[in-house]
């Protein structure tokens, strides 16, 4: 996959819909509760659970005031307490490997729904370590090039902190952490002003797998699909699209 194509993606990703934009905001106030009740504490300087959904919302551009008023109303009621955080391993259409995590307050009705979108696209969902093998968890942030930004000081500022690779494209820069990592370079970036784009601690596919024209349109049409589901936090996979 070329940077341009995936910049692309990654700009058209960002153009969503109003829509959208408040389906995804309604998923980062529920990770938001969650990380609350989760870390014990509406404090992010000592839930750092909190710190990092906060840096993920801040990338969505989430607005300030929205984020506050989530970890408000998280830390005046006991609803968040009710959730559950589940991972689902499987094979979307294509063959591609999928996983999802959602977070729920009914496990069954996950479980069915995930179940139906798998199936209908013509995937199925497979046990625990079916695909994670082929992935690894790592901290993740892109950033959009500026005219003022300085590469080889940010990349060595970065590797200092921790961060195990640094990829320049023409119009963005990928920063990759190990997990325990992420919040030492996610602090610096945020120090020195760096506007992130996308800052999450995620699974990275190992072996990518190469889709046609016309599997990626079916694929992305399973994407969407899961995307829409309430429940679904989360979707990575190891398609090259």
């Amino acid at each position: 996959m070329s940077g341009h194509s995936k910049w692309a993606n990654i700009r058209r990703k960002k153009e969503a819909t109003d829509a959208k934009k408040a389906n995804i905001f309604s998923k980062l106030g529920k990770e938001l509760a969650v990380a609350v009740k989760m870390g014990g504490s509406p404090d992010p300087n000592v839930n750092s659970k909190l710190k990092d959904v906060i840096s993920k919302a801040k990338a969505q551009n989430m607005p300030n005031d929205n984020i506050n008023r989530c970890i408000q109303k998280a830390a005046g009621e006991s609803d968040a307490a009710n959730y559950e955080e589940i991972v689902y391993e499987g094979f979307g259409p294509c063959g591609v490997s999928v996983i999802v995590n959602v977070t729920t307050d009914n496990k069954n009705r996950a479980a069915a729904d995930i179940r139906h979108i798998f199936s209908k696209a013509g995937g199925n969902l497979g046990q625990t370590g079916s695909v994670s093998y082929m992935f690894n968890k790592k901290g993740y942030f892109l950033i959009e090039k500026t005219d003022d930004l300085d590469e080889d000081t940010l990349m060595l500022d970065v590797l200092d902190e921790g961060a195990e690779d640094f990829v320049s494209e023409d119009e963005y820069i990928e920063i990759i952490t190990a997990p325990e990592n992420f919040s030492k370079v996610r602090d610096y970036l945020e120090a020195h002003n760096y506007k992130l784009d996308e800052a999450d601690v995620r699974q990275i596919a190992t072996i990518k797998k190469e889709l046609t024209e016309e599997e990626e349109e079916k694929f992305q049409n399973f994407l969407d699909k899961l995307e829409e589901n309430d429940d679904v936090q989360d979707v990575w996979h190891n398609a090259d699209i």
